[in-house]
């Protein structure tokens, strides 16, 4: 038999076939078509408009027991600085301490009740500042704004009978409390949200790829023959991954504490409750993304595009208060921004099941919710 020897020239006939190939196969895979232009417009958005190192306005309550129009004005100048929001008067220091460890407020602004005499009779009185310093870079510039205010605010009030207290040194002092992380050191920040960012990476990667996986494999057919119904069937998928998610976050919790130092002034309960509550959510997105992809690779995809958002929004990279109100609108959809708040709360301020309840049940609802997209087309891959 002769056969035709192989030619080893270059066919560029041959090769633009392909190149036609692979824009037709490009074509008809939507997920990958949105993915390349999706990734690039998402990132140019977040790093553009909604990625701010200097956040502003932040959540600030005060206790103005003074009520002069010294401690008026000082407050003022703190509002006009823009670092600073003020959205409550609270009566004590028992309601400022609540605030800060429920999260309802960045900054509590202390003013005694004595403060204009003493201002008066040149004693230098004090107020205090109390700052939640668990995101340093949250707190760090506002910090510096608000201790420069005692000068500025001297020069433009204190004149006529008052101007002797105008001097080189500021009649009052301005005094910060960093609260639960007073040093400002970043691996306390940063450490809690890395249990988030690794157990959403591979929680949702190991669980979105389970049904596709089973698709691919030819065994999806042999477990449709069986009597399993969709919900035991995705439950199932599930409870493995949690006790692998509860591996993963001891080992992340021993290396916080081990090598980097990070206090632990919580509960181990409330920590390992939490713990449960944030990998069902993470696990039922992967099975959802299940669900929804016809192949591995589409689910890959989906799960980079879910991935993206959670760790540029939730508040582990960047100062969650210096993003715009869109971008947090977005933030609050997505389950690391509660989990974050969660463990920095156990870990850094010892919080409890009253103050961690507000983050918990946004958690559970979107758990379900992402439980019954996966059901609904589960039920669509029967037919």
């Amino acid at each position: 038999m002769n056969r035709k020897p192989l030619s080893f020239s270059f066919s560029a006939a041959r090769c633009w076939g392909v190149v036609l190939k692979e824009f037709l196969q490009l074509k008809r895979d939507r997920v990958t078509f949105a993915m390349v232009v999706g990734i690039p417009v998402m990132l140019l958005i977040l790093f553009g408009y909604a990625i701010n190192m200097d956040p502003k306005h932040l959540k600030t309550m005060m206790i103005d027991a003074d009520r002069s129009e010294f401690s008026r004005s000082f407050i003022m100048a703190m509002h006009n600085a823009a670092y600073f929001d003020f959205i409550d008067e609270l009566n004590s220091e028992a309601e400022g301490e609540a605030a800060l460890v429920r999260g309802d407020a960045q900054f509590v602004v202390n003013i005694p009740s004595d403060f204009s005499r003493r201002l008066v009779r040149g004693e230098r009185p004090a107020i205090l500042v109390v700052a939640d310093a668990t995101d340093p870079a949250a707190a760090s510039n506002a910090i510096s704004a608000v201790t420069q205010l005692a000068e500025s605010v001297a020069r433009k009030d204190f004149s006529g009978p008052l101007a002797g207290l105008g001097g080189s040194t500021p009649p009052f002092e301005v005094r910060v409390h960093r609260r639960y992380n007073p040093e400002g050191i970043t691996q306390y920040n940063i450490v809690p949200g890395l249990m988030g960012i690794i157990l959403t990476m591979t929680m949702v990667m190991l669980t979105g790829l389970a049904m596709t996986r089973e698709r691919e494999r030819g065994t999806m057919e042999n477990l449709l023959a069986t009597p399993v119904r969709p919900l035991e069937m995705l439950t199932g998928k599930i409870v493995p991954y949690i006790f692998i998610g509860l591996i993963q976050a001891t080992i992340i919790l021993l290396a916080a504490i081990v090598l980097f130092g990070v206090p632990f002034v919580g509960g181990i309960i409330e920590l390992y409750g939490i713990l449960l509550i944030y990998i069902a959510a993470v696990l039922t997105v992967g099975i959802a993304i299940s669900s929804l992809a016809h192949n591995q690779l589409q689910g890959v995809q989906l799960t980079f595009f879910f991935f993206l958002p959670n760790v540029l929004l939730s508040g582990f990279m960047f100062p969650f208060y210096g993003m715009p109100k869109w971008a947090q609108v977005i933030a609050h959809a997505l389950p690391m921004t509660y989990f974050n708040r969660l463990v920095r709360g156990i870990m850094l301020k010892g919080n409890g099941w009253l103050e961690l309840w507000p983050n918990v049940w946004p958690l559970m609802v979107f758990t379900a919710i992402l439980m019954g997209v996966a059901l609904k087309f589960y039920r669509r891959t029967l037919d």
